[in-house]
């Protein structure tokens, strides 16, 4: 089974040094060297940096502080929260992906004020391990998915109730099922729908569908050509069919954005190519029928830029709306955006003020503005996970930092 790859952070002479990890966090290796696996970012190299520096354009750079509720503390806490949160009732649930009694992750809840509970601790097998995703309230019970684990170790689709029980609804990993849940589900007429890193009928990723009951069903298996490859991003329902992001593949190997309906017919939308953005790791967002996007990658100054938001309609008329990397500015956003009241917001794992991440707003016509920034612990560093609103207020997580850096939840006013 391949390896997980995601974009870790780590301290280096006082600043942060990108490493590019397996799901294990072992055998990292520092950003440029040797050959750039899937989930890794790209443009890190020397010239990638100087190009970014060069293409500074004096965008707003904000030095309002992102405010920490809660730092994440050692083992038995949960540590590295990699996903963003759930509001049931005024109490936020989420999952970290590694800590808790056994090291393999939990699913803890958080007050808005603070106050953090560890609801339950993954054993590996055969409930699962490492939970990238966030959760989703169907029924008042709370669903997901581990990227590891579960009865075949290809990883998991679990429930788990408010008071921490966990049934497991599903475990990946049989004949040419898909393996590596990386990403959360969405609920549409009783089923749940999700993709998965690998897997498939070569290896490459599919869209699948589980019921409540456990019946599992692939939809699509990625073949890593024109079609895309490595969907590390869930699902957005419009219209009857679904859509969503490959970090690989495309006719240009940077990416696609994809249409696939409940009958597995699949149809890539746009293929990116660097100018226009480059790795989508996130979902999409649909707004008025339109839907909106980042890529942490590319953008216009070429594959070496940090990243893009852009939008596409379900026909696949695509426009590229900001380019980031200005000094100060938000940069490499690997979340999906939220719509608040016509507005988009988002998280970046890179830029702002000392460069280990920002959130930021932008609007439907593509005017930019960074809302706060992290600078250092005992503040969070390298947010990955998207944001939520509760009651006029930004809820989300940082992967790092903290006063134990080992992540933090915050929240900040649009």
């Amino acid at each position: 089974m391949p390896a997980f790859p995601r974009l870790l952070y780590a301290p280096a002479g006082g600043g942060w040094m990108l490493l590019l990890c397996s799901v294990s966090f072992a055998g990292c290796a520092q950003g440029g060297a040797g050959p750039v696996p899937p989930g890794a970012a790209l443009g890190n190299t020397a010239s990638g940096m100087a190009s970014r520096s060069e293409a500074a354009a004096g965008r707003r750079r904000s030095g309002a502080s992102c405010p920490t509720i809660y730092s994440f503390q050692a083992a038995p806490d949960g540590t590295v929260p990699e996903a963003g949160l759930v509001d049931l009732r005024g109490t936020l649930y989420g999952t970290t992906s590694t800590g808790g009694t056994n090291g393999l992750g939990t699913v803890y809840s958080v007050s808005t004020s603070g106050s953090e509970s560890v609801l339950y601790s993954f054993k590996g097998t055969p409930d699962g391990s490492t939970p990238y995703a966030g959760l989703i309230d169907v029924g008042g019970a709370l669903y997901g998915t581990t990227v590891h684990g579960g009865a075949h170790g290809a990883g998991s689709l679990f429930k788990i109730t408010k008071s921490g029980t966990v049934s497991i609804v599903y475990s990946f990993g049989t004949g040419l099922d898909g393996d590596e849940p990386g990403a959360g589900l969405i609920y549409v007429g009783g089923t749940f729908y999700g993709t998965t890193v690998g897997g498939g009928a070569t290896g490459n990723g599919t869209v699948y569908s589980v019921t409540p009951a456990g019946v599992e069903h692939v939809l699509y298996s990625f073949a890593n050509g024109s079609d895309g490859a490595t969907p590390q991003a869930g699902l957005v329902a419009l219209n009857g069919a679904f859509y969503g992001t490959t970090q690989n593949g495309g006719a240009n190997g940077q990416g696609t954005v994809f249409k696939v309906t409940k009958a597995g017919k699949e149809k890539v939308l746009h293929t990116f190519a660097g100018s226009d953005g480059a790795g989508p790791v996130a979902g999409l967002i649909a707004v008025s029928g339109t839907l909106y996007g980042t890529t942490p990658n590319g953008g216009s100054i070429g594959m070496d830029g940090t990243g893009t938001a852009f939008k596409i309609t379900p026909s696949g008329q695509f426009a590229s709306l900001y380019s980031f990397g200005a000094v100060g500015d938000a940069a490499d956003p690997s979340a999906g955006l939220l719509d608040v009241g016509g507005t988009l917001y988002g998280t970046s794992a890179e830029g702002g003020v000392d460069g280990v991440g920002a959130v930021f707003s932008l609007t439907t016509s593509g005017a930019e503005s960074v809302i706060c920034s992290w600078t250092g612990v005992p503040q969070g560093q390298v947010p990955m996970a998207g944001l939520i609103d509760v009651n006029g207020l930004l809820y989300g997580t940082t992967q790092g930092g903290g006063g134990a850096s080992q992540g933090t939840v915050f929240a900040v006013a649009p």
